[in-house]
């Protein structure tokens, strides 16, 4: 997004606020206002009107675990965003790191979903918005089939289809990029470079 506004391309972000967390609304907002980036804060109900409208070209999430199936675990209500893309045919793209990527995860049905504590839905900084004894299940992720994502997007590029080979792939890549760093045209000594591998 930043190198597209720096480009000169008329960029602007829907961030959905993400709750019940609100990373959205103090994370990403706060890191596109560093970098420049045009953004305005939406309802994480308001995506789906959006969508509808034709208002959005593509989905971008990350992902805190994917599987070697290219099943994603991220933030809760990221599922509901990739079936709405799907609905209204907007691409929907996984952004995240080989670091995230686990193949001995065979799909999302193995990963674990963390339950975080009730009072993130049943109170705001410490006041109290739902009745007392009101039970609350607090989710912190959900699982994205791979079949709704276009793309999974990483540092050895843009991962399609099938991510059983992909994946596996983008990993053995990764990983000799490590053992074998490039060339820095004399930039740095050869020591220096048997220092930091």
């Amino acid at each position: 997004m930043q190198v597209a506004v720096h480009l000169g391309r008329p960029i602007e972000v829907f961030v959905d606020e993400t709750r019940p967390y609100l990373q959205g609304s103090r994370l990403t907002a706060w890191e596109l206002a560093q970098a420049g980036v045009p953004h305005t804060l939406i309802a994480d109900s308001a995506a789906g009107s959006f969508l509808a409208a034709g208002s959005v070209d593509a989905v971008l999430v990350g992902a805190d675990r994917v599987a070697a199936n290219g099943d994603t675990a991220n933030k809760i209500g990221t599922y509901p965003l990739a079936v709405l893309a799907q609905r209204h045919r907007v691409p929907f793209y996984v952004c995240a790191p080989l670091s995230s990527v686990d193949l001995s995860t065979p799909d999302g049905a193995s990963i674990p979903i963390e339950q975080r504590p009730p009072d993130e839905l049943t109170q705001v900084r410490g006041v109290r918005i739902a009745p007392a004894g009101t039970q609350a299940l607090n989710p912190a992720f959900d699982v994205t089939p791979a079949e709704l994502i276009t793309a999974i997007v990483t540092e050895e590029g843009a991962l399609a289809a099938p991510f059983e080979s992909a994946l596996p792939a983008a990993v053995e890549a990764g990983r000799a990029r490590k053992v074998h760093p490039p060339a820095y045209a004399g930039l740095v000594s050869d020591d220096a470079l048997a220092v930091a591998r």
